[in-house]
C-alpha cells in the first residue's frame, strides 16, 4: 500500500527516534508499504517518520526499483546506530521526498560504519563507502530529527524559507500522495 509521505514542517520530522522491538505491530507489512511508496515517489531511500512514524527504521535502495542495476545497494535498516564517519566530505546535490523541488549540495564524509537489525532481526555491522553511505546518512539524519536543509549554511537557508513555508502549506506539486501540517483545510 502507497502511504502519503509527510511534508517539511511536520514535528515528526524533528524527533529523535524512538527503538522497536521485533515484536513490532505489523512490521513487515509496514517494511513492504514503505517499499512501494518509496518506489511510487522515485525515491531511493525512506524513513518511519517520513510517512508519520517516530520510530528508528529506514530503508535504502540506491537502484530506485531498476533491478537489473549490478551497483544496487538494497538494505532494511532497524534500530541504527552510526558508529563512525570518515573521509574527506564531499559535495552531492540531495533532494528529500519529504521537501519536494528542492535540491542542495550536502557535504557528507564517504565511508559510514553501521551497525543495525535487518528485517529478520539479524544484527549487521558493516563498513559503507560511496552512494549508499550518502543515503545511508541522509535516512539516518531522518531518525535523529535532521533534514538536509539543516546542513545548509544559514544565507542558503533564509534564502529558501518561502519555498519551506509554501511546502507545509501545500503549495507544491508532487507526483506522490503527501501529508502537509500547514495545509488549511478546505471546506
Amino acid at each position: 500500500m502507497k502511504l502519503p509521505i509527510v511534508a517539511y514542517g511536520d514535528p515528526v520530522l524533528k524527533k529523535v527516534c524512538t527503538p522497536i522491538e521485533e515484536s513490532y505491530p505489523g512490521l513487515q507489512e509496514l517494511i513492504s508499504n514503505m517499499f512501494e511508496t518509496m518506489y511510487n515517489a522515485s525515491g531511493v531511500g525512506l524513513a518511519a517518520p517520513q510517512i508519520g512514524l517516530p520510530i528508528r527504521l529506514f530503508i535504502v535502495d540506491t537502484a530506485a526499483g531498476d533491478e537489473k542495476d549490478k551497483d544496487r545497494y538494497k538494505k532494511v535498516f532497524i534500530n541504527a546506530q552510526i558508529l563512525e564517519e570518515t573521509g574527506e566530505p564531499w559535495a552531492f546535490n540531495e533532494g528529500c521526498l519529504s521537501i519536494p523541488e528542492i535540491r542542495e549540495d550536502v557535504m557528507r564524509k564517504p565511508n559510514v560504519k553501521i551497525r543495525y537489525y535487518d528485517e529478520h532481526w539479524k544484527l549487521h555491522e558493516e563498513e559503507v563507502t560511496g552512494m549508499p553511505a550518502r543515503v545511508i546518512q541522509h535516512e539516518y539524519d531522518h531518525i535523529e530529527g535532521t533534514l538536509f536543509t539543516d546542513k545548509l549554511g544559514l544565507l542558503r537557508k533564509r534564502m529558501l524559507k518561502g519555498k519551506l513555508d509554501a511546502i507545509s502549506k501545500g503549495n507544491i506539486h508532487a507526483d506522490y500522495k503527501m501529508r502537509f501540517p500547514n495545509q488549511k483545510r478546505r471546506r
